[in-house]
């Protein structure tokens, strides 16, 4: 079972993290492209903040965005702000967020997130926690994917791994650690490709943040990855 209590309070340390280093940017440092293609840092966290307030729509039963257009507009609309008004929205609606998860509720139910896809309300405060904390390293302001917390490097190496666990698009991987620790994904059948690193570039390049520098394959090329 997700210990939900425990990622909300990972989730506060990594929110806090994330005000600190936005409390330090001006409006043009906004406005400067962040590490996500077309998105300037104003993106960035206008998409942190509108993420929270879609999951509390989570928790409360409703549609987490009105549609995709809708979502992509809001962000639009919020980039340019004034880079105090950013942090006010991204601390206010992580507030929100804190709120609404400590509501009584049935942690064991069902939640509809984006796209038809289903989780245990158990897991949305971890969730909610792989946006604040690759979104702080897609600033670009010093915030790097060796600096997030070993725990949530591994964890999240293996919630990526069980997403792409069965695809048909994705060979059998084997996913070592420098450290020793291993995980598999992609099909179940074939012979595995071996993919050998330090733990953050497996999940820069898991998670589509690095194209795998410093990891090793025995197949020559890394294999190529669904967009997530």
């Amino acid at each position: 079972m997700n210990d939900h209590e425990h990622d909300l309070r990972l989730l506060q340390e990594a929110t806090d993290r994330l005000l600190t280093a936005a409390a330090k940017l001006d409006n043009a440092a906004l406005a400067g492209p962040s590490r996500l293609p077309g998105w300037t840092r104003g993106h960035v966290l206008a998409h942190v903040a509108r993420n929270a307030d879609a999951l509390v729509n989570v928790f409360s039963g409703r549609p987490m965005y009105v549609s995709a257009e809708a979502r992509d507009a809001d962000i639009d609309r919020d980039a340019p702000r004034p880079a105090a008004v950013q942090v006010d929205d991204v601390r206010d609606s992580a507030a929100r967020f804190a709120a609404q998860a400590a509501e009584p509720a049935d942690w064991s139910r069902t939640v509809e997130l984006r796209n038809g896809i289903t989780d245990v309300a158990s897991r949305v405060p971890f969730r909610r926690l792989v946006e604040v904390e690759l979104h702080h390293v897609d600033l670009g302001v010093g915030y790097e994917l060796e600096d997030l917390p070993a725990e949530f490097t591994d964890r999240e190496i293996a919630f990526l791994a069980d997403r792409f666990a069965g695809n048909a698009a994705v060979p059998r991987i084997a996913i070592t650690a420098t450290d020793g620790r291993q995980w598999t994904t992609g099909r179940a059948d074939g012979e595995a490709v071996s993919v050998i690193g330090p733990a953050p570039a497996l999940l820069g390049w898991l998670a589509g943040r690095r194209e795998g520098a410093g990891l090793e394959c025995d197949a020559g090329l890394l294999p190529v990855l669904p967009a997530l």
